[in-house]
């Protein structure tokens, strides 16, 4: 008689029914049992395999504990890629570009030039190499993947500012001291142009202006206001426009230091006097370098107005602030405004509508203030402040002055202790 396998249809009722009250309570009892259809078959319920998760999701482990943990997106992107190598031993020849440095720190058009270099040189054959030539102070950390192989910084008090003059005659060294193949520079409102041309006629050489299209045997240059194409033959100086090349961003280089011997340099003709202050919205948007952008989350236009002041910043403005009346269309920042080049960008209150983000798209540092920390533009940004943004322009208006009055009493000391 203990053979004989005793039923309970109540229960298997109740075990089929997952909605029932007691289901809970017969599936405990019958966990690890086994449970006999009618036909004395094995029965196995598929609802109880698995388990859940920290987000009340059930999940099944099909390979029963026996998988690696995979590696999350955010950790395999925390994983810097080392990039490979491209090393220049004993150069036969060089290429020289000399960089604007726009703060201290290599500009999208420096970089789109050195992608140029490299081209060249491939095309050209030969063991060649580039190199960043620098005047004044250098801020730039990552002259190895922008595709430098050398770096050639040019130091001197004679050097600094606007000094043409002391330039040229330093660029005359480097000719003769190195063997140089081409010299290239940045057509741009920087000093690139007016350097490039002293130089060229020092040289006795006939530059190419404006180039865009270049290649070991010719380059194509713009004329007659952009409505025309000149072609000729490749020169030794080329005055190099913005997307001339794709920058560098395969390859990682040494950005190994030369030196130029001892230049004398004759005293200067031309005496830098420094900036002319200027109404930072006299400047156009396309050429600013510094926009204070407001958006939507702006209540308090008068501080707003205030703070850009304070900054020295030229005042942008996203497309809402613009439809409701807050700020002219000429301030509109985006692919339905202004695209601008910026080297800061400070957004505040705004959340980085799709034509917004491309009218950005150029900048160097975005700096965000928004009460939203999962906005695009907070992704978008090297530097996000999360809060009231009427709260943080006026503690960020009170440390700029803390930080003038303090400038101005260093400088009021040094005068007094000079006399």
């Amino acid at each position: 008689m203990s053979d004989i396998i005793r039923r309970d249809p109540r229960a298997e009722w109740i075990m089929r029914n997952r909605l029932h009250p007691l289901h809970e309570q017969y599936a405990s009892q019958e966990e690890g049992g086994e449970v006999r259809g009618p036909s004395g078959l094995i029965r196995k319920f598929p609802h109880k395999v698995g388990f859940i998760g920290p987000n009340g999701i059930k999940r099944i482990d099909r390979l029963k504990g026996n998988a690696t943990a995979p590696k999350g997106k955010r950790s395999a992107a925390a994983q810097e890629v080392q990039l490979p190598l491209h090393k220049v031993d004993s150069p036969d020849y060089y290429i020289m570009m000399v960089a604007d440095m726009v703060g201290g720190r290599l500009t999208g058009h420096d970089k789109d030039i050195l992608g140029l270099a490299h081209k060249l040189i491939v095309e050209q054959g030969g063991n060649g190499a580039v190199v960043a030539v620098c005047f004044g102070e250098v801020k730039e950390d990552n002259f190895d993947t922008a595709g430098v192989d050398r770096v050639l910084h040019i130091e001197g008090e004679a050097f600094e500012g606007y000094a043409p003059e002391a330039r040229v005659q330093a660029l005359t060294k480097v000719e003769a001291q190195y063997s140089v193949k081409h010299w290239l520079f940045p057509d741009s409102i920087h000093g690139g142009c007016d350097l490039a041309s002293r130089l060229a006629a020092r040289l006795g050489e006939r530059p190419a202006t404006q180039a865009w299209q270049v290649n070991a045997e010719q380059s194509v240059s713009r004329g007659a206001s952009a409505s025309l194409d000149i072609t000729r033959q490749t020169p030794k100086i080329l005055m190099l426009l913005e997307e001339c090349a794709d920058a560098i961003d395969e390859t990682r280089h040494e950005a190994t230091p030369m030196f130029l011997d001892d230049v004398s340099v004759a005293a200067a003709t031309i005496k830098d006097k420094g900036l002319i202050a200027v109404d930072p919205n006299a400047i156009p948007m396309a050429e600013a370098e510094f926009i204070l952008s407001a958006g939507n989350g702006i209540h308090n236009w008068d501080q707003f107005h205030e703070a850009s002041k304070v900054l020295g910043a030229t005042e942008g403005a996203s497309r809402v602030a613009v439809d409701d009346g807050f700020m002219p269309r000429s301030r509109q920042v985006g692919a339905t405004g202004t695209w601008v080049t910026a080297r800061v960008y400070v957004a505040v209150g705004i959340s980085g509508a799709i034509q917004h983000m491309q009218g950005i798209g150029q900048v160097d540092k975005v700096v965000a203030i928004n009460t939203d920390a999962g906005c695009d533009m907070v992704k978008r940004a090297a530097l996000s402040v999360i809060g009231d943004s009427e709260e943080i322009l006026a503690e960020l208006m009170k440390l700029v002055a803390e930080h003038k009055q303090t400038s101005l009493s260093d400088q009021a000391e040094e005068n007094s202790n000079a006399a």
